[in-house]
């Protein structure tokens, strides 16, 4: 008897474990064309979903001085970030190649709740005409890994993790996390700083 149910039991551990290798290999693989915090060497090594969901290789503003900033439409801090950071962007996207990469997220108070076209309407009306990305994390086991790269590169004040909606991060033109501004810094605040790599 126990030799008739031992090969089952192998089969039924075997298939366990199969299944185990599929679901890690399928996180792997995301993890893998998405790009991998702990062996990148720039930003340009991840893919980001632009908000359409459209694939974008972060190799497209390879040579850009870069803010990547998370948003969100029902914070306190949004219509000041987002005039200001239209203004740098009017001033400096042709004059020096400035690119601002902005990624809503709903981790702090739910204040982005909408879908992708919400959003887009959202920014459209405040003519936004830097690039906006599908809603991802930016904290926790589902952060997306450039955020997980970002945060690794550019630690914060007391912990590493995004404190608050409108946290800014400066991209050198090599690809680069130089320096990182809390939520409370205006993005003209951070001119000065941002001259420095263009």
């Amino acid at each position: 008897m126990l030799l008739l149910s031992f090969p089952k039991s192998i089969g039924l551990i075997g298939s366990v474990l199969a299944l185990r290798l599929i679901a890690t290999t399928g996180v792997m693989a995301t993890e893998l064309k998405q790009g991998n915090p702990d062996q990148a060497k720039s930003v340009y090594e991840f893919v980001v979903n632009d908000i359409k969901g459209n694939p974008i290789s972060m190799e497209k503003y390879r040579g850009h001085p870069l803010i990547i900033v998370n948003v969100a439409s029902k914070c306190g801090y949004t219509e000041k970030h987002y005039a200001e950071l239209n203004a740098l962007y009017d001033e400096y996207a042709e004059s020096k190649g400035l690119r601002i990469l902005a990624f809503p997220s709903n981790q702090f108070l739910n204040q982005e709740p909408g879908t992708s076209e919400e959003i887009q309407n959202f920014t459209q009306d405040r003519n936004v005409k830097f690039d906006l990305f599908q809603k991802i994390d930016v904290n926790g086991k589902n952060a997306h890994p450039l955020y997980q790269y970002l945060k690794k590169e550019q630690g914060g004040t007391l912990f590493d993790a995004i404190k608050w909606n409108f946290t800014k991060f400066i991209i050198d033109k090599n690809g680069k996390p130089v320096e990182r501004h809390s939520p409370n810094t205006s993005p003209k605040e951070m001119l000065e700083n941002l001259k420095k790599y263009f």
